[in-house]
């Protein structure tokens, strides 16, 4: 048994290593070697303070921010409760204030509570 891939498109087993890519003597594909985007582990996203943070973590704003599209800046010591990470981005989250909704911030301005 070979240790070469099955191709994704056709599923034959006639593949061969080119490059960084693998190809498929069968029906052309060429992919990439690296693990299935589903395996692929996710980024970590990190505070300001290097903690790492969870979906559902509660965290503080550190720094006044101007805020895009509201009058209302964000204050130091916000507390944004809940939030959601963004999928493929380990440098901002989705959360809400209590007077701001549907906010994305950067990591860099914000601690774990």
């Amino acid at each position: 048994m070979s240790a070469n891939p099955q191709c994704p498109q056709c599923g034959l087993d006639n593949t061969y290593r080119d490059g960084a890519l693998w190809v498929c003597a069968d029906c052309g594909n060429e992919w990439s070697g690296e693990a299935d985007s589903s395996t692929a582990e996710a980024p970590v996203v990190r505070d300001s303070n290097g903690n790492v943070l969870a979906a559902g973590d509660t965290v503080v704003v550190i720094k006044d921010l101007k805020v895009k599209g509201s009058s209302i800046p964000l204050k130091q010591g916000t507390v944004i409760r809940n939030i959601r990470l963004v999928e493929d981005d380990a440098e901002h989250i989705e959360g809400h204030s209590d007077k701001i909704k549907g906010l994305v911030l950067k990591t860099q301005f914000l601690r774990k509570a």
